[in-house]
């Protein structure tokens, strides 16, 4: 799959909002596939190809929240919400729960263009290398801790080789973080390594994500060991990062 080449999934109960996002995806190489509701939504992600949901957070007589952690019980595809200016702790909650990225209506089409291509870069499978030839193909992996963390195949485990999955934004902040041990980072740079753009980010998208982090991987989220606060600067990663 190529970026333009993917198949988007549109859920919105405006028919206006559903056919401009329709040409705009069309228009830029796109797959669109539409959706009015919950109904709709499920036929198309149980019938076709979905490399990217588009969904509308405030849909008549269902709640896009729901159906974004629906979503999220069985499936990685990267979720993009459409919010209204008022829904900043829909937003916070949004993203401790399923989403991926948020932006705020009336959006700019470029904006939410790039946003869309950056989901779709930070979700593109990447081929791992063969057991019998670990290291072919020049997978880079890191290891802290009884975690391995691949940064080509994108996926953190424990040695014992259960799995630990990640969305794509919860991926892309641990790396950051892993990448640099015993660096702070204030939330303003994680937002800027993370999602490299600036438009329509609100302060606490670093910390909801920080979070969800947490509650996967460290052994006590109410007392983090890895991930670690610097009150009124940021935050650190506290353990030891060696290749591996």
């Amino acid at each position: 799959m190529t970026e333009s080449s993917a198949h988007i999934l549109v859920v919105d109960d405006e028919s206006e909002i559903r056919e401009l996002l329709s040409d705009l995806l069309d228009t830029h190489g796109f797959f669109p596939l539409l959706a009015a509701d919950g109904g709709q939504m499920r036929s198309h992600l149980s019938e076709s190809r979905v490399d990217l949901l588009l969904l509308d957070l405030r849909l008549k007589g269902e709640d896009g929240m729901e159906l974004a952690r629906e979503v999220r019980a069985v499936s990685e595809v990267p979720i993009l919400m459409l919010t209204g200016k008022g829904d900043e702790t829909d937003r916070i909650l949004g993203l401790e729960l399923a989403a991926d990225d948020f932006m705020m209506k009336p959006f700019n089409n470029r904006e939410l263009v790039a946003r869309i291509r950056a989901l779709l870069r930070r979700s593109r499978p990447t081929v791992a290398a063969t057991s019998e030839e670990p290291t072919q193909g020049g997978n880079e992996r890191l290891c802290f801790d009884g975690w391995i963390m691949d940064l080509t195949a994108r996926t953190l485990m424990r040695t014992d080789g259960r799995l630990e999955q990640l969305t794509f934004a919860e991926f892309a902040l641990l790396e950051v973080l892993v990448k640099s041990p015993n660096r702070v980072y204030s939330r303003e740079q994680l937002l800027e390594a993370t999602r490299g753009l600036q438009a329509d980010v609100f302060d606490r998208t670093i910390d909801v994500l920080i979070l969800r982090l947490r509650r996967k991987i460290e052994p006590n989220p109410r007392q983090p060991r890895y991930i670690q606060t610097e009150r009124g600067l940021g935050y650190i990663f506290r353990e030891e990062v060696k290749a591996c």
